[in-house]
């Protein structure tokens, strides 16, 4: 299930599936989208997506995912949602993020993950696509090669190592994860809806 809450500008929403890895069904990512369409069009000022567990989500549950999930176009409307939201957008990833739940990731403005985080994409292994938006998403924050080192070479690197890609900004004890994200996003709280999407507008 997706856990949502509301405090003044910000909008928050947990991945809570702990028992199954907080893989993703279509319902789950449906309601992921729902929520981020909503914040912003109820004016919300910033986001922030985390995970309930050790795990932030182990991506597509394996059965949905047989059954059409993997290639479905709810991953990338949840992903462009994120993508467009006019405000600050932080990834609090509370341990691994594999396979398709990494285009969430991908689209906010900032990740933070805690020590020992892992982060694969096993795509090709898999033998399915990433998310159209993903791989372009991925290479402008890692580069090209590396990008390719996670979805075409299979590689697993943990949070050190992302970490100096540039996959993740920063690296937070698990017991201050949320409280360093709300931290981050306490400026755009307190600015202008307009002002922050002027100075997001002139980072892109």
């Amino acid at each position: 299930m997706i856990r949502v809450a509301r405090e003044g500008g910000l909008a928050t929403a947990v991945i809570d599936r702990p028992d199954k890895a907080n893989s993703l069904t279509l319902e789950m990512l449906q309601d992921l989208a729902d929520w981020a369409e909503g914040a912003a069009a109820d004016g919300a000022q910033a986001l922030i997506l985390t995970g309930e567990g050790r795990v932030f989500s182990a991506g597509a549950d394996l059965e949905a995912a047989r059954a059409g999930l993997a290639t479905s176009p709810v991953w990338e409307r949840l992903s462009g949602a994120i993508a467009a939201f006019p405000g600050l957008s932080i990834a609090a990833l509370n341990g691994t993020l594999a396979g398709g739940a990494m285009g969430m990731a991908l689209a906010c403005d900032l990740r933070l993950a805690v020590p020992g985080a892992k982060f694969f994409y096993p795509v090709m292994k898999l033998g399915f696509l990433p998310q159209p938006s993903d791989p372009g998403r991925l290479a402008a924050l890692v580069g090209p090669a590396r990008a390719k080192l996670l979805l075409m070479g299979g590689a697993k690197i943990e949070a050190e190592e992302a970490l100096a890609w540039g996959l993740i900004d920063r690296i937070v004890p698990p017991e201050a994860l949320m409280d360093a994200a709300r931290a981050l996003a306490g400026d755009t709280l307190c600015a202008t809806p307009e002002h922050a999407r002027a100075i997001k507008a002139l980072c892109r």
